[in-house]
């Protein structure tokens, strides 16, 4: 099948929940998220002509984005062949053998702190989620945490197409209400 740029419109709409929902599991900057989300279909934009199909479209991108990710990260890195090196001042360096002070390894309070508010996050958002009405909880995680076909969620819950595009439109209206209350008393 060949695709063309109104296949990839029609992606941006069906599959950027999914991915900003799949981009916040490895990063938690919104703002990163999201300029990774635009470069993702930036580059199915470029290469669409390539793109033969053999996989569903959300998975091509969805690899196209973790690629994204993966590549944000090793840039972040500094990796270096001898591991002690990067903690200590080189031989050639007048004080060898020193710690360099900004490298020193740290079970720090930030990365405990970071922990603790992802973990707040996490919890925040599934008190949200306990607040919707039985079944479009339901239908959410089925969408968003098992990540089945609408067709499927559709035929579960006996429902039809647009009744279940209802569902979710309300239903992240009613989280997003949700979680910023939530948030914006801290």
């Amino acid at each position: 099948m060949n695709y063309t740029e109104k296949d990839v419109t029609i992606w941006v709409e069906e599959h950027s929940d999914y991915l900003l929902h799949f981009a916040l599991t490895k990063i938690s900057d919104r703002n990163l998220a999201l300029d990774f989300i635009q470069d993702t279909f930036v580059s199915a934009l470029q290469g669409v002509d390539s793109f033969e199909g053999r996989s569903q479209p959300r998975t091509w991108l969805t690899s196209i984005l973790q690629r994204k990710i993966i590549d944000h990260w090793r840039k972040a890195e500094t990796r270096k062949t001898d591991v002690v090196s990067h903690f200590f001042q080189s031989k050639d360096d007048e004080k060898e053998g020193r710690w360099i002070f900004d490298k020193v390894p740290h079970n720090s309070l930030q990365s405990v702190e970071h922990e603790i508010e992802e973990q707040e996050k996490i919890d925040a958002l599934q008190q949200c989620l306990d607040q919707l009405p039985g079944r479009w909880k339901g239908i959410v995680e089925s969408k968003y945490m098992e990540d089945k076909k609408g067709e499927e969620i559709c035929n579960e819950y006996e429902i039809s197409s647009s009744n279940f595009w209802v569902i979710m439109h309300r239903a992240k209206a009613v989280l997003r209400n949700c979680l910023s209350k939530k948030w914006s008393v801290r």
